[in-house]
């Protein structure tokens, strides 16, 4: 009887330990495939998931009816290929990013993943009904805000600019009421298919070659979204805004001097050309004549001399529009964060009013602000995806448009458009459009012989303004004398004009 108890407890102690067991694989299991099943689905070393990715027909991504990526059948090991249209792929790649075996994924590509290749909990139903048919998984499939013909004539515009051989630089453009990115174009480019490419030496070939790229090329780089450049005079946008939210009128009369003295230091600033600044009066001109002329001293006298508090007055105006906050262009990730930099002495103030010191914007954020400012003094959220649909075509979501905040009052934004009307008159434009052109020193700074940064941000038409763009080339042809006048400012006017003769929004 004592053997038999000794037993039966022996038996219950190997049992329990069984079940303990059990639990702890089931909660190993429920760890790997659920808790951990992302992670290993993204790890790049894990083939089998790539393998299982490439047997089911993934989900195109289209612009304005176009489609800019898709998957076609292969008799290979890898049943679809994905492919983009060869003779828009290079346009297209900042919007598209790559789909590829060997190095993963980039751009929507990668933003819109789950849905492109079918995972996305929204196509589960899908994913049944298939399975129960019989029929092939799919992915969904994404529709960009993009206009094909906005998007072929920024990146058209940037490569036979006025640089040599081609602009490295970026054009965004955006719907002002809305937030709809209608262009993002970065210059140079690459070509997706090379990545997407089943043979390997092509895909390692392209790699090797944009990743360690000659004379700053650098096509793989993002520039309207990941690259961040000192603004120049297009940030006297913002100075002006500051000025108009602090109770200064237009007509307030400032220096026309050629230079000036940073208060606190011996450094001084010029005007361009180190000139006077035209229209002068007794040594002086309007805020007005100063906007339009973009003088540099009249510029540093309103903010140091006529704003209550300049350095909060300033610093609180950039964050309204947006600086110095995390800015995402749905669902891309924008990883150049502008920033107006360090303003607490009246010597960085004075630079930072003309858009130089610290003061750092993406192309995006520029054009952002140019939004801004058409659409009356209301900041939309940008975004970059219209709508997901499943396979089959049924619609999942739809981005409607969001309202971020009111930088400035209706009246304020006209009166900067009246400013910028001005400006773009005399950079030789059309009257339909406002603008700012700004020409910013960087690295080496003045007297270095470095080709300055071009920037020209506008929108049009000037009343009821279908588009707003942003333009920043850095690789000017006229060397030192290159300006945002002469070499960002026709960019920026192709676009417009291809926008509004393609007959505007959606």
């Amino acid at each position: 009887l004592e053997f038999r108890r000794v037993l039966f407890r022996s038996i219950q102690r190997v049992g329990l330990f069984v079940c303990l067991l059990v639990v702890a694989l089931l909660a190993n299991a429920t760890y790997i495939q659920v808790i951990h099943a992302n992670e290993l689905r993204s790890d790049s070393r894990n083939s089998r998931v790539l393998i299982d990715e490439y047997a089911r027909q993934r989900g195109a991504i289209t612009a304005g009816g176009d489609v800019i990526a898709s998957s076609d059948p292969t008799d290979g090991r890898l049943r679809f290929l994905r492919t983009y249209p060869a003779d828009t792929a290079m346009a297209f790649a900042p919007v598209t990013g790559y789909f590829s075996f060997q190095y993963r994924s980039s751009g929507l590509e990668l933003a819109e993943d789950a849905i492109l290749n079918g995972n996305d909990d929204r196509l589960f139903g899908q994913r049944f009904m298939d399975m129960f048919a019989g029929r092939d998984p799919r992915g969904g499939n994404v529709l960009t805000t993009i206009r094909p013909e906005v998007q072929k004539a920024a990146y058209e515009a940037l490569r036979n600019g006025r640089c040599d051989g081609g602009c490295r630089g970026a054009v965004v453009a955006i719907e002002p009421s809305t937030g709809k990115i209608l262009a993002l174009a970065s210059s140079p480019s690459y070509d997706p298919n090379k990545l997407a490419s089943h043979s390997q030496q092509v895909r390692e070939n392209a790699w090797t070659s944009w990743s360690n790229p000659p004379n700053k090329a650098d096509p793989m780089l993002n520039r309207p979204l990941d690259q961040l450049y000192p603004p120049g005079s297009t940030f006297k946008v913002i100075t002006t805004a500051a000025a108009l939210r602090d109770g200064v009128d237009p007509n307030i009369r400032l220096t026309a001097a050629r230079s000036i003295t940073l208060p606190g230091s011996t450094a001084t600033l010029t005007n361009y050309g180190n000139q006077t600044c035209p229209g002068a009066v007794g040594g002086t001109v309007t805020l007005a004549q100063a906007f339009q002329y973009s003088c540099n001293t009249a510029f540093v006298d309103l903010v140091v001399n006529k704003l209550k508090q300049p350095e909060t007055t300033l610093a609180e105006t950039a964050k309204r529009f947006g600086l110095d906050e995390a800015t995402q262009a749905i669902p891309l990730p924008v990883r150049a964060k502008s920033t107006l930099g360090d303003v607490s002495d009246r010597a960085a103030l004075g630079q930072s009013a003309i858009g130089q010191y610290n003061v750092r914007m993406s192309a995006l954020q520029n054009a952002i602000i140019a939004a801004t400012v058409a659409n009356g003094g209301v900041r939309m959220q940008p975004y970059l995806v219209d709508k997901l649909q499943g396979p089959d075509l049924r619609t999942l979501s739809t981005t409607s448009p969001a309202t971020v905040n009111e930088p400035i009052t209706a009246a304020q934004a006209a009166t900067l458009t009246s400013l910028m009307i001005d400006s773009e008159r005399q950079s030789g434009g059309p009257a339909t459009i406002a603008s700012k052109t700004g020409t910013a020193e960087h690295s080496a700074g003045p007297g270095s012989g470095e080709v300055p940064y071009a920037w020209y941000i506008a929108f049009g038409p000037s009343t009821n303004a279908q588009i707003a763009v942003a333009v920043v080339v850095e690789n000017g042809q006229l060397g030192t004398g290159t300006t945002g006048a002469a070499v960002a400012a026709p960019i920026g006017r192709d676009v417009i004009e291809a926008a509004l003769r393609g007959g505007g929004g959606r």
